[in-house]
Order: structure tokens, then C-alpha cells, then sequence
């Protein structure tokens, strides 16, 4: 039976860490606050983060202008229990028993805040969707 006391982890990885997996990260620490453990990183982490990422999610009411793009490790990976990749193909590490989820979503790479909007707005989409599977609201 697992842990239900536990707070889950969760891992976002793309290539970079500079667009999909940082908005992904930064809605799940705004939504889902302390229930979820939040992390991202990238296989070839950029030297920053997209400004065209950091001004759709300005408008969303989500600061991520501090953000920095971070490495894959081994050890992140090690230390959540679901693990949400978005292009990273065969770069990122799979170990058994965690629980892994492929998010296909255009790259917002070289892309303006017109195009960036409708990926945040799917990426929000699928991380309440992945709350209310992982960490919903407790119940009065």
C-alpha cells in the first residue's frame, strides 16, 4: 500500500529548462503550493530562461523572471516519484519504479509571446489535471 503521507515529487525535464519544463514547474508550485514537491531541468540546460516563456506567464500572474535553466541529474531523477518529459527523447535517465509521463507540446524555442500563450495555457491545463490526480484537495 503506498504512502499516502508522503508529499509527492515531481520531476519536469525538457532540453533546455528554459521554456515548457519551467512553465510546467511554475504552475504546479503556484497551484498545488507545498502539497507537491517541484522540480525541472533540462539535458542541455540553456543560459536562460525564454523571455518570450517569462512574459506569457507574467500575464498568467506567475513571476518565473528569477527562474534559471538547470542541469538533469541523476539525483533529481532519483528523488521523484513522477518524472514529466517533454522532448528530451533518449537523453533522460529512467530508473524502475518511477513513474514516468510524456507531455508532447511544441517547443516555444525562438517563438513570441503570441505563440508561447497557447502552450502555457495547455501546460496549465495538464498540470491541474495532474494535481487533482496526485494531489488533490483535501476533502471537510
Amino acid at each position: 500500500m503506498p504512502d499516502i503521507t508522503a508529499t509527492p515529487s515531481v520531476l519536469f525535464v525538457c532540453v533546455h529548462n528554459a521554456g515548457r519544463s519551467q512553465m510546467a514547474a511554475a504552475f504546479l508550485a503556484h497551484l498545488a503550493g507545498d502539497r507537491v514537491e517541484v522540480r525541472s531541468a533540462g539535458s542541455a540546460p540553456a543560459d536562460t530562461v525564454n523571455p518570450a516563456v517569462v512574459a506569457a506567464m507574467a500575464e498568467a500572474g506567475v513571476d518565473i523572471s528569477a527562474e534559471v535553466p538547470k542541469v538533469l541529474t541523476v539525483e533529481a531523477v532519483q528523488a521523484s516519484g513522477v518524472i514529466i518529459t517533454m522532448g528530451c527523447g533518449d537523453t533522460c535517465p529512467v530508473f524502475p519504479g518511477k513513474r514516468y509521463l510524456d507531455w508532447h507540446l511544441p517547443d516555444p524555442a525562438g517563438q513570441g509571446v503570441d505563440a508561447v500563450r497557447p502552450i502555457r495555457d495547455e501546460i496549465e491545463k495538464r498540470v491541474r489535471g495532474l494535481i487533482e490526480e496526485i494531489a488533490p484537495e483535501a476533502q471537510p
